[in-house]
């Protein structure tokens, strides 16, 4: 008598076997999610400001107080950098240090002395790679129009960047009054890596430039360019003051994609590249199950 709520039957049990089979890959994923998070946040993570964006897709990776507005220290120089290349200027043409461009305000040391003539490309070059400041202050100098059409090209790129919460009062990074945050630090960095120039001195591990006829070698003040095991890194640059602690942006292939980092104030230059480690480490786990977004919780207090 039964017979015709047979097909019935035989379809509510087919339904309740796929919601039963739904929850468990349901939990299973958030448990697999719950995992990574569990171990970002027990890694040794130094950094008090950080994201990981990959690129392409935009996904946030990895955040951590990253829209709290900080010093930034020599991270300005990728942007010293694109507006002085967005001038279009001869790279060929002759620059003399002069001491104008002597840091009066933090005293930091220069390998280039005054009176010192480099090619437009070898000041660029010292700028991005070494870090000089004497070098980053030229090129504002000698800016079409001199520093004032420069300060102006810098607000003019930070607005056409959507770089909302960033304030860069001078081309170096010494003033403690250059700020920015970790979000809108992605946008600049993925912007100076389409600069092929930019690109390839800041991924250079040495170069030998002349100075006063003498060939002097200069490094990046990255130690993980030209390391064994990162020879991924498609751009790169460090920053350091004291107010700004220690920094690092790098865009690099993380787990078979391209990734955007920024490290933000970490109290040693050790504790940045221990971070980054971490980082490529604990993405590279992440290739089987993508979570969107971990959040790493503030462990450590600030010690700015």
């Amino acid at each position: 008598m039964l017979d015709f709520l047979s097909p019935y039957i035989s379809t509510r049990r087919k339904l309740v076997r796929l919601f039963f089979s739904l929850s468990l890959s349901s939990a299973a994923f958030c448990a697999s999610h719950a995992s990574y998070a569990a171990n970002v946040t027990k890694a040794p993570f130094g950094s008090q400001h950080a994201m990981v964006v990959e690129d392409g897709t935009g996904k946030v990776l990895l955040e951590k107080n990253s829209t709290e507005k900080v010093p930034i220290a020599s991270l300005t120089k990728l942007m010293t950098a694109m507006v002085v290349l967005d001038s279009k200027p001869d790279m060929d043409e002759k620059i003399s240090i002069e001491q104008a461009d002597v840091d009066m305000l933090k005293h930091s040391a220069s390998h280039v002395p005054v009176g010192a003539t480099l090619s437009r490309r070898d000041v660029l070059q010292l700028a991005l790679m070494s870090s000089d400041n004497r070098a980053a202050a030229s090129l504002a100098r000698t800016y079409p129009g001199g520093r004032a059409a420069f300060e102006a090209a810098v607000q003019a790129k930070i607005t056409a960047l959507g770089m909302h919460d960033t304030v860069l009062q001078e081309p170096t990074g010494l003033s403690p009054n250059n700020m920015s945050t970790a979000a809108d630090l992605v946008k600049m960095a993925v912007a100076a890596s389409r600069y092929p120039d930019i690109a390839d001195i800041t991924t250079d591990s040495s170069d030998l430039i002349k100075i006063n006829g003498h060939n002097v070698e200069f490094h990046n003040t990255n130690k993980l360019v030209g390391k064994k095991g990162w020879d991924s890194i498609l751009l790169s640059k460090t920053g350091f003051t004291n107010e700004a602690g220690n920094c690092l942006i790098m865009r690099l292939k993380l787990a078979g994609r391209q990734a955007t980092l920024v490290l933000l104030n970490a109290r040693a230059s050790s504790v940045r590249f221990l971070d980054a480690l971490n980082i490529r480490r604990l993405l590279a786990k992440q290739k089987d199950s993508h979570p969107s977004i971990v959040s790493v919780k503030q462990r450590t207090p600030d010690i700015r």
